[in-house]
């Protein structure tokens, strides 16, 4: 893709960096088009470090994601995150919603979003490399965690459903667990699975600790599946009411969103 400096202005670039792989999204802000979309999948779990190899990489080439910015946004994909009701929350006790479930670091940078109209905070560690190298190279940025991208994208489509529905975002080796029941957030998870049958304990043991009937519950896949997928078809054993989730996602023309490789998370973001 050319670059040109009088469209440059309304170019916003959105990357969604994990450690199972990176994500790059440009949108021309005007028009609402998405100009440039690009996934890299990862085939083993790096180090943040090797993360950010691989970032800079990409960023360094002249290809179809290019340099010149009017927005920034980098979104933190990673399990090293915590739910605070917002009345618990405090702004100096950050460490101590991580420390037993996240194996954080005393240097470790800890962040927070929060989960609008939800008053729920999310507590979180960014990867810091990623972020500096980011100021480095683009100046001024917003970043977030794919947990509140996710979260406040999701609720803001269920506004008018009462019933149980659990969402799925399925990944390569990552699944995203959202709960919602009378338009509230009940439960939000990350895990990593190794084959069918641990997405599956993951699904079932969470849906039991919420005590939701497998009869009543609609389960919403999308990401990286389909119908007849294994996945797919082993859920479907357990929960009758299984379909394939499309997102509503009014700024962009249906024919751009049938690109299975965009990543949900990323778009939203824009």
């Amino acid at each position: 893709m050319a670059q040109n400096e009088s469209n440059s202005t309304y170019r916003k670039l959105s990357i969604q960096a994990g450690l199972n792989g990176l994500s790059f999204c440009v949108v021309d802000t005007i028009t609402n088009k998405i100009l440039a979309f690009e996934r890299m999948s990862f085939k083993t779990q790096l180090t943040p470090y090797l993360m950010l190899k691989e970032l800079k990489q990409k960023l360094s080439k002249q290809g179809d994601v290019g340099t010149n910015f009017s927005e920034v946004m980098v979104i933190h994909k990673n399990n090293m995150f915590g739910l605070v009701p917002k009345p618990l929350f405090n702004k100096e006790e950050l460490p101590n919603y991580l420390k037993f479930n996240a194996k954080i670091m005393p240097n470790d940078l800890i962040a927070y979003d929060e989960i609008p109209n939800q008053e729920i905070i999310n507590v979180y560690v960014p990867y810091t490399n990623v972020n500096n190298y980011i100021f480095e190279l683009f100046g001024e940025f917003e970043f977030k965690h794919s947990g509140t991208v996710l979260l406040n994208t999701l609720l803001n489509q269920n506004r008018t459903v009462s019933e149980p529905v659990c969402y799925v975002q399925v990944s390569e080796r990552e699944m995203e667990m959202m709960i919602i029941s009378d338009k509230k957030l009940k439960f939000y998870n990350q895990f990593e699975y190794g084959s069918k049958e641990d997405f599956l304990y993951y699904l079932l043991f969470s849906l039991e600790q919420m005590q939701l009937d497998l009869e009543k519950v609609n389960l919403k896949l999308f990401g990286a599946v389909e119908e007849g997928d294994p996945i797919y078809d082993l859920c479907y054993q357990y929960i009758k009411n299984v379909s394939v989730f499309v997102p509503n996602n009014p700024s962009f023309p249906m024919e751009q969103l049938e690109n299975e490789s965009i990543d949900f998370s990323i778009l939203s973001s824009l």
